[in-house]
């Protein structure tokens, strides 16, 4: 008995098909989900979402936001997301390069606005790399 999975960002829906394991990167960590898993609503992390289908591993990069679980079907509300092997893995490169580069210029001041901004775009595409790679 397969899991159906949407992942829904606000412009689109990124995925919508039938899985047999689900890898959320809630804000408590790693979070499996299995066919009968328990109803349940998470947060999202900015991170990668594993999916296996008839046993092969994809990722989709997630920009945050959260999840519900319910008999077997498993949504996912986001503020973006991208289909790792829908990314240039290049591109990813360059934009995380860029984003460490502009982070380590921004002062230690830790909850200044730039500082925060700096470090979600960090984050972001960090998330865009792995997607690439998992």
């Amino acid at each position: 008995m397969p899991l159906n999975l949407r992942v829904l960002a606000p412009d689109k829906s990124v995925f919508d098909d039938k899985v047999e394991e689900v890898i959320l990167p809630s804000t408590t960590g790693q979070l499996g989900i299995l066919p009968g898993h328990i109803s349940m609503v998470t947060a999202i992390e900015i991170g990668v979402l594993k999916i296996r289908i008839q046993g092969i591993w994809n990722s989709i990069a997630l920009m945050g936001g959260f999840a519900e679980v319910e008999s077997d079907e498993v949504t996912v509300l986001v503020n973006g997301a991208e289909l790792g092997k829908n990314i240039d893995a290049t591109s990813a490169e360059k934009e995380l390069e860029e984003a460490k580069n502009k982070f380590s210029q921004i002062s230690d001041e830790a909850n200044s606005p730039e500082k925060i901004q700096a470090k979600e775009r960090l984050e972001k595409a960090n998330a865009r790399l792995k997607a690439t790679i998992s």
